[in-house]
């Protein structure tokens, strides 16, 4: 004998992951005064049934429940929970019971006889409870497979089922996403990591999806794409909208979280020995001052390391100001100020009162930051000044300049002094001076001849290529790896 059942068990139209599941924390739980499932809108029903499933018969048990009135003083009894526990509820209102399936899968009209008694009325006629198989609850659910009860306890089954299938298919869909997820992010994270490692620029000119070019990083993931089928199948236009991985603000928290992690790599190399402060500001192609910060220490193994640490922004460039920066990204690494032995700065003539407030504040705090000044940095200052102090050594150089300018102001000149090689930059330079393209060319060409051939200038020429080369020696030997 076919069932029929009001239960739509056909797959819906939407992702599985979007099926609604209402969960209604408040729903009427007595029997007596629930609406009737075929008061709600049809569409909304098989939800209702949901709700209903989930919460069970309704089965209070710590409560007195009423005798009735006749003489034999009879009520319901706990226990008959346990015989019927799938389907008898109680209702304390009208201290009758009622049955849930029923309730939820009726077949019959309310209102017709012997139809709503354990749907709607309820039964509290408690004196052929247990009379063996006159029982009214025994007969209510019937001896044969198909009667009325038990087909609607199938329709539970069902709905159930269908309930556990639909979870099945969401967990599957939710693993399978996170696996694409983890797959597109991993393929982003790791071109990140190439182009960070090759300092190479992330963004493209036009990266809208008509470009040649989009830029190194999606090109990047394009390419990887192309050795991996799985990879391609998730990426860039096979990935949805909402989870890309590819946008600018996704890749600058890429690269700060790998940022963040080769910090706490060098920290961790570090350890609890002591170390020194190098600092270095410029002002970017934004005109932001940026204050670099690198750290040299003895590692583990006895090696002399240098790293670069961190960049910082810095709102202005006095010494205060540097400090607190500097303490700031300290303290968040647990670099305690006490450990500093050593500092030093890049002292350019126009931070030069700064830095010298600076290690003092440092010093101030820290006895043992002794500030070394880079020899290397101070022997091209000192060569710098002595150019400028001494007039034809001056002189010497801003000839020299303007040599340089005329040689290589033209593609032609360029090409023409590196095919003959500097013996015969004179000859070069007298050819401009007879045929320039201009008077004016002409006539630096040939003031330069004359500078060039002059005796002054090969003295000078011949004296710094001698001190020059000694100061070379020097300068190498001063940025060599101690």
């Amino acid at each position: 004998m076919a069932v029929e059942t009001n239960v739509n068990t056909s797959m819906p139209d939407e992702h599985p992951s979007k099926c609604p599941k209402l969960q209604f924390e408040e729903i009427d739980r007595d029997p007596r005064s629930r609406k009737q499932i075929c008061e709600f809108p049809i569409n909304k029903q098989d939800e209702i049934r949901r709700a209903y499933i989930e919460k069970g018969p309704y089965q209070p048990k710590d409560i007195d429940y009423p005798y009735n009135d006749d003489t034999h003083h009879r009520r319901f009894q706990p226990s008959w929970f346990k015989s019927h526990k799938d389907w008898l509820e109680y209702s304390p209102s009208t201290d009758a019971i009622y049955c849930l399936p029923c309730y939820l899968f009726s077949k019959k009209p309310i209102g017709c006889p012997r139809s709503d008694v354990f749907i709607s009325t309820g039964f509290n006629n408690w004196k052929n409870v247990k009379d063996g198989m006159n029982c009214p609850l025994i007969r209510h659910v019937g001896k044969e497979p198909n009667s009325p009860h038990k087909i609607a306890v199938k329709c539970c089954e069902d709905l159930k089922n269908y309930l556990r299938h639909i979870d099945k298919l969401i967990e599957k869909q939710t693993s399978k996403e996170l696996e694409n997820n983890r797959l597109r992010l991993k393929t982003s994270v790791e071109c990140a990591r190439w182009l960070a490692f090759q300092a190479c620029a992330f963004r493209g000119h036009d990266e809208s999806l008509d470009s040649k070019n989009m830029g190194n990083f999606i090109e990047l993931i394009k390419f990887t794409s192309t050795f991996n089928d799985k990879v391609a199948s998730v990426v860039l236009e096979n990935a949805p909208g909402n989870a890309k991985y590819t946008s600018p603000t996704i890749q600058k928290e890429i690269l700060h979280i790998l940022a963040s992690n080769v910090r706490n790599a060098i920290r961790e190399e570090i350890g609890d020995a002591k170390f020194c402060i190098l600092v270095d500001e410029a002002r970017d192609e934004s005109k932001r001052e940026q204050m670099a910060i690198i750290l040299r220490f003895i590692d583990k193994e006895g090696f002399i390391k240098e790293r670069f640490f961190h960049i910082v922004h810095v709102r202005d460039t006095t010494a205060l100001t540097l400090k607190n920066e500097i303490c700031v990204v300290l303290s968040h690494y647990n670099l305690h100020i006490e450990n500093i032995r050593g500092q030093g700065y890049d002292a350019a003539s126009n931070m030069r009162g700064e830095w010298n407030r600076l290690q003092a504040l440092f010093l101030k705090d820290c006895p043992y930051a002794y500030y070394v000044h880079c020899m290397a940095h101070r022997l091209q200052l000192a060569l710098v000044t002595a150019s400028k102090e001494v007039n034809d050594v001056h002189q010497f150089f801003d000839h020299l300049v303007n040599i340089i300018n005329i040689v290589v102001g033209s593609s032609k000149h360029n090409n023409e002094l590196q095919h003959a090689q500097a013996k015969q930059v004179g000859k070069v330079i007298n050819t401009i001076s007879e045929e320039g393209a201009n008077y004016k060319q002409r006539g630096d060409a040939e003031g330069a001849y004359q500078v060039l051939t002059s005796f002054e200038f090969i003295l000078i020429l011949h004296l710094m290529k001698e001190i020059m080369g000694i100061t070379y020696v020097l300068c190498q030997a001063l940025q060599q790896h101690s």
